[in-house]
Parts: C-alpha cells; structure tokens; sequence
C-alpha cells in the first residue's frame, strides 16, 4: 500500500514538474514573440509541441510566429493542423486566410452544391470532442423522448415526445458524422503544404516524367497515393500529378 501511494506521489509530482515547464516554456515563447524576435518564440513553441504534444492553441500561436517571420509555408501549415484540431476557431481560420494571400499560386476550388457547402460550415463549427458530445447528450434525450412517447398517459406529450424523438435522431446522426469525418481528417491527415519554393508537378513518379505544372510553397494539396519517394498529389481545383516526397510536409 506504501508503494502505492509512493509511486501515485511521484507521479503527480512529475505531472506537476512538466505542467509547470510547459507553462514556463510557454510564458518565454510569448515573452520572445512580444519582443519581436519570432525566430525563438518559433523555437519554442516548436519544443513545446515536442516535448508536451499537440496543442491547437500552440499550433496557433507557432503558426504566428511563422507568420511575422516570414516563414509562409510553415505559417500555413501551423494554422491548417490548429484547425484540424479546433476547426470552430475564427481567427485561426482568418490568419490563414491572411497568410494565404502570401502565396504565389491563387488555386481555385471546385464548385460544390450547397448543401455540401453548408453541411461542411455546420460541421467545422465544433471540434470532434464536441460533436461526440452532442451526440451522446442528443441520444440520452432521445432514450427520454421514447420514453415519453411510449409511456406517457396523455396524448399531447406522446406526440411531443414523438416529434422531439425525431428531431434529437437526427441530431444524433448528425454528430456521430461530423465527429467521424473529423476524426477521419485527425488521423489520417491527407493533407499537405508545399516548402519547395518552386516545385513541377509531374506525370509520373519518376524525374524524367513530363511536366505538367509549377507550384510554389504555401499551396494545400491532398496526397491520393505513394510510391516510394513519391506522392501522388492532387489539388483544390481537380488537378492531380507527382511530387517527391522532400517538397511537401503532411498536415
């Protein structure tokens, strides 16, 4: 029992001791990034991200270090992983934007319906935590809602929990979705962006295929396969080839 309570006392003291370097890394990162030098601030959120694991709230803020340093590439793709993790956040979503207009190549997406689109703008309001607990708070209702519909003695609140069953169901659906397709982007994470400065999207994996098209650093694409060193890549746009592994970095 002794050893017990010894080894849960050493292991809160050492969650303690990192929580408390995470905070003092942070707080010098902030200091750095307040004095304007962004190559350190970049320096530590990077070993804080290392040391202690994601954070959308240091992958933000590495993002805008990279940013006020200039560094484009990695100003995008801080934002895109924070955003991944809290797609809700506005100013993520806008600095991006900013850090965008950066770029060389201005892709345009494919046009989508709009339910698409507004399906897509629903679910990037919560993170996939909060979508799973909507889901499981918007089934409990439903189990009462059944409830109400199959025991309750006068009609009126048969029907409300009929009609309000419905409602909650589809609810339900909804979020188990969204965390899905949330959580799918986590984990499988197709995304890419472009540090080459300039790269030729080719026809085949191989130097010697033809070249197809010229992409600069800062362009998102979506790798559909690999072969060895090779990503097959394609873009918002529909526009798909090959390029070597060492020009872009996942999302």
């Amino acid at each position: 029992m002794k050893t017990l309570k010894r080894l849960f006392l050493c292991l809160l003291l050492t969650c303690i001791a990192h929580g408390l370097t995470a905070q003092e890394a942070l707080k010098e990162a902030e200091t750095a990034y307040a004095q304007e030098d962004y190559a350190k601030a970049t320096e530590l959120y990077e070993s804080v991200l290392k040391n202690y694991g994601d954070s959308y709230e240091v992958y933000y803020n590495l993002g805008n270090a990279c940013y006020k340093a200039g560094k484009t590439a990695a100003a995008i793709l801080n934002y895109e992983r924070a955003l991944l993790m809290n797609p809700g956040d506005r100013d993520v979503r806008f600095n991006l934007e900013m850090a965008k207009l950066r770029t060389t190549d201005k892709i345009e997406p494919l046009g989508e319906l709009f339910i698409t689109q507004w399906m897509r703008a629903v679910q990037n309001l919560f993170s996939v935590d909060t979508w799973a607990a909507v889901g499981i708070i918007g089934f409990i209702l439903f189990a009462g809602c059944l409830t109400l519909f199959f025991f309750a003695k006068w009609m009126r609140l048969r029907k409300t929990g009929f009609y309000a069953g419905i409602v909650l169901l589809i609810i339900v659906i909804c979020a188990n979705l969204f965390a899905w397709n949330e959580r799918k982007a986590l984990t499988e994470r197709s995304g890419a962006i472009v540090f080459a400065p300039t790269v030729t999207v080719k026809s085949s994996p191989d130097a010697s295929g033809t070249d197809l098209f010229v992409l600069h650093e800062g362009v998102k694409v979506f790798i559909k396969s690999t072969l060895g060193e090779w990503n097959e890549i394609e873009l918002e746009d529909g526009s798909v080839g090959w390029i070597h592994r060492k020009d872009i970095e996942k999302i």
